[in-house]
Parts: C-alpha cells; structure tokens; sequence
C-alpha cells in the first residue's frame, strides 16, 4: 500500500513545475537542457526501487525462517518422541534390575547363613576328630609293640570265653 502511494506521487513529481523557476526576464536556457528536469526517478527506482529489493528480502527471509522453524519443529518433536519411549525403556530396565538385585540380595543372606551354619558343623566335626586322634594314633608305640598287644588280648579274651562257656585252662 506504501509502495502504491510512493509510485503515484513520484510519477506526478516528474510532472511538478512547483520548484521550477521561470523568470521571463531570464535568459535563454542554454542548449545543453533539451527538455525539463524530472529528477533521478527513472534512473535506478530511487526509493521506490529500494523499498521493493527490502520487501523482497524481507519476504525470502520470512520464508528461510518459515522452514527452518518447520524442520527445526519436527527435529524437536522426532527428538522428544525418541527421548521418551528411551526413558520409558530404561526406567524398565531399572525396575527389572533393582527386582533382580532385591532377589540376589536375598539369596547372599540365605547363603552366608547356610555358610555359617555348615562352618560351625565343620568346626565341630574338625573338634572332635582332633580329640579322638590321640587315642586313634598313638605314634610313641611302633607297630611290633601293638602287634603284640593285640595277639596278647586276643588270647587273654580266647580264656576269658573258655573260662565263660565252662571249659578248663590249659
């Protein structure tokens, strides 16, 4: 509408006579004039010109900045989308692991306290076999000596059953 205006009142200023100065006393123009002056309207659109190449930029500019902000709006939504079903999976995946490590954590208190109870049978199994040892494994009697312990309690239990069974000693 600015432009509109500006076209008409520069293509009736060519026209103007207002500031033209005619004096009748005045000499002849000289030769170089040919016809009256219009101004420099013609010549590269003057600000007529200029605000038409301002209008154009400013139009590609809104346009640049129309689609820039339609692919930057469906990057951002792309993005959200991607970012919310990545939460939910790994909120999942915290959910599933925190159960697995509360069963875990069970299965350790169940196990130490199986630990514990088979030590103490070991403890006390390892106890009484060191107290019966000794008796077992008489390490200061050497082997002829218990041989012939032995054979000397065979024959005194071999009376014991004669004497028993009513026979007479020999």
């Amino acid at each position: 509408q600015a432009l509109v205006v500006l076209k008409e009142f520069y293509a009736k200023a060519g026209a103007a006579t207002a500031f033209v100065q005619q004096d009748a006393a005045a000499p002849e123009a000289p030769e170089i004039f040919d016809e009256p002056y219009k101004g420099m309207s013609g010549e590269s659109g003057g600000v007529v010109g200029m605000l038409e190449v301002i209008e154009s930029d400013f139009a590609r500019l809104e346009a640049d900045t129309k689609a820039a902000e339609a692919t930057a709006q469906k990057e951002y939504d792309s993005f959200m989308t991607d970012s919310k079903v990545d939460k939910e999976a790994k909120t999942k995946d915290i959910e599933h692991k925190e159960t697995k490590k509360q069963e875990q954590s069970k299965t350790l208190v169940v196990k130490k306290e199986d630990l514990e109870a088979n030590q103490k049978e070991l403890d006390a199994a390892v106890a009484y076999y060191d107290k019966l040892k000794p008796s077992c494994v008489d390490a200061s009697v050497s082997f002829e000596d218990r041989v012939a312990r032995r054979e000397e309690e065979i024959k005194s239990l071999q009376e014991a059953l004669q004497v028993l069974n009513g026979e007479d000693l020999p």
